[in-house]
């Protein structure tokens, strides 16, 4: 950085995620019966001294009448302040440490709590300039210094006159006050920070509005710990991402923006335009004509197992990476056929809705246990394979049949053909991938292969069964019953009506797409997805991708990370390193996993290298991505 350039920098809602003075009240009022009342009429104030509508003195005098603290509690309060550094600010430690001669605190908070929040960060207590709390004979804070600038109306603009700062001074700031600076002609630039609050008096006072400490360092080229601003990456979550999965994304400092509901083609077509990640669950297409028009999509993540209604070619040649849940919701779809095979076998579904109607059947005609009874399972991955094992310990009989070699779990058996399982078992349960092949492969033929009375589960993919020959088999008594959780045309949200020739039945169970829905489910899928596509982002790791060559990458320490994607020709590594030679570049480590269609390249660098070495890496023929990490 410049010796010329001072950052002055706020300490509440800016250094901090909160107000000092806020936090204090919960500890000062923690006994006080109007503890709530005071609390809210601290905050109320608070805020009306920093959009400017209240003198700033007049803020302070109220807020300290209200407080009634004491100077042991100032010690509870800096405990809880370091747990509240902004997220930015603990990203760029290293930044603040190296700088701190040019780094000022000037606040309208008390020097009391804020020198040894800072001090942790290498900002020295004379280059922090702040309020001080004035004390009786028993540690009560009683006033303040009315003497300080900082306690008066434009305090931190007198401030700086008195300090007599030279050369460029950036302030960057939430409150009025902050903006009062640049208004009095004495910075340079106001940056309007709004990681934890946003006042819109002030953002339009800003010369730049900064989401975080990142986006300030990235625009004055000071950015040396993070290759690119976390607030610059737009994600897009749809159809009801759980918020835990809302919630990472923001803490990792990226802009979210959420859709409860899926989204069309053309509407995904327009949204997607300026979205870096994008986060779906089963509903939405991503098309190769949405992908078309995602110009800067990173990654896209499926907030479920299946993957198929996402083109993974077209992602691939646009060196787009895509996540999923492969094992997240496992245990709630398995519980699920488990209840529904029990409810069909007993026709629960049908007697309950007629005691409801007020009808007494007690009758044990074609009801019966599972014990002994023959489960074929279509498909045997994770699912079909854990279903094997519940099944088989309540005493079922389990076989199963998959297009792939699977080792069978405890005593299934495989047998070598759809036919031979659909003749052999008295429940079939499907468990298959979205894929175009498996269209109807429980047709018409295939429902008649089945035993006379047998029960169908369907909680995989809505086109793989054909639904007017299974209404068929139901009303003709051929099957003595199903349930389907997925359906070929699926509502988009819960506001539209659902359409369907299985409805009314008889002993057939009908669910909205609703296998991976549990609380659990949901949390597990939540906290895998965000994490793996943030691995990706932020150290090119690709462990656990379903379209690009899975690496496990080491950290990232002391070094530059070159990810270089590429279509799989040969030459393309040793075209790098010769680049990286003709450069005298030392490599580091270097890392290469390849597919039948592309290669993905790590490469750790020394972090001196000539920027001409970066184009020439980004020109080599059959380049499809280049990113850079540091």
């Amino acid at each position: 950085m410049p010796q010329s350039t001072k950052f002055i920098i706020d300490f509440d809602s800016t250094f901090t995620q909160v107000e000092a003075l806020d936090i204090l009240g919960e500890i000062s009022l923690a006994n006080d019966p109007q503890r709530d009342q005071k609390l809210k009429a601290i905050v109320d104030i608070t805020d009306k001294g920093m959009d400017g509508s209240l003198t700033f003195r007049e803020s302070l005098e109220l807020r300290l009448e209200i407080l009634n603290a004491s100077k042991d509690q100032i010690s509870d309060l800096i405990e809880a302040l370091k747990k509240k550094v902004s997220k930015s600010f603990e990203r760029n430690k290293e930044f603040l440490q190296e700088n701190s001669n040019d780094i000022y605190i000037i606040s309208n908070g008390f020097k009391d709590f804020i020198i040894p929040i800072v001090a942790d960060y290498g900002i020295q207590k004379d280059n922090v300039f702040a309020n001080e709390f004035i004390y009786d004979q028993l540690d009560r804070i009683v006033d303040f210094n009315r003497e300080n600038p900082l306690s008066k109306n434009n305090g931190k603009a007198e401030t700086i006159k008195q300090i007599n700062l030279e050369g460029d001074i950036y302030v960057i700031g939430d409150g009025y006050t902050d903006y009062e600076i640049k208004a009095s002609g004495l910075a340079n630039k106001f940056y309007a920070f709004t990681e934890n609050v946003s006042r819109p008096r002030v953002t339009s006072q800003a010369d730049h509005i900064a989401p975080s400490l990142d986006e300030i360092l990235y625009v004055n080229n000071l950015n040396k710990k993070f290759s690119y601003p976390k607030s610059r990456i737009k994600v897009l979550l749809l159809e009801n991402v759980h918020q835990i999965g809302v919630d990472l994304f923001k803490e990792e400092g990226y802009e979210v923006e959420v859709i409860s509901s899926a989204m069309s083609e053309e509407e995904l077509c327009e949204k997607i335009k300026n979205i870096s990640i994008l986060g779906i669950r089963s509903k939405t297409n991503v098309t190769k004509k949405v992908l078309d028009n995602a110009n800067r999509l990173l990654s896209i993540g499926a907030f479920c197992i299946g993957t198929n209604q996402i083109d993974l070619d077209t992602c691939q040649e646009k060196g787009i990476a895509v996540f999923n849940a492969p094992f997240s919701n496992t245990r709630s779809v398995v519980e699920m056929a488990i209840a529904e095979i029990i409810f069909l076998m007993r026709s629960f579904a049908d007697k309950s809705v007629a005691m409801h109607q007020g009808k007494w059947d007690k009758s044990a005609t074609g009801s019966f246990e599972i014990r002994g009874k023959k489960l074929g399972i279509i498909g045997y991955g994770n699912i079909g394979a854990q279903l094997s094992v519940l099944a088989e310990n309540m005493g079922m009989n389990v076989f199963y049949y998959d297009v792939i070699e699977k080792l069978a779990l405890g005593n299934a058996t495989k047998l070598n053909s759809l036919e031979e399982l659909l003749n052999t078992c008295d429940i079939i349960s499907l468990h298959v991938d979205g894929r175009k092949d498996n269209k109807n492969i429980i047709g018409k033929k295939e429902i008649a292969a089945m035993k006379k009375g047998a029960i169908l589960v369907n909680l995989s993919r809505g086109h793989v069964v054909e639904i007017p020959a299974l209404k068929d088999a139901i009303l003709s008594g051929h099957l003595a019953g199903c349930a389907v959780d997925v359906f070929p045309e699926e509502p988009k949200n819960n506001s539209e009506p659902f359409v369907s020739e299985l409805i009314g039945l008889p002993n057939t169970i009908l669910t909205p797409h609703i296998g991976g829905s549990t609380l659990e489910a949901q949390e597990n899928i939540a906290r895998f997805v965000p994490g793996k596509i943030m691995e990706y982002i932020n150290t090119g790791n690709t462990y656990n991708s379903v379209n690009f060559p899975n690496i496990q990458l080491p950290f990232l320490k002391d070094a530059h990370r070159l990810i270089h994607l590429h279509q799989n020709e040969p030459g393309v590594l040793a075209k790098i390193n010769q680049i990286l030679a003709n450069y005298e570049i030392n490599i580091v480590g270097q890392y290469l996993k390849t597919n039948e269609r592309i290669g993905y390249v790590i490469t750790d660098i020394d972090k001196a290298y000539s920027p001409d070495a970066i184009d020439e890496l980004k020109s080599i023929k059959g380049t499809i991505r280049f990113r850079m990490l540091y």
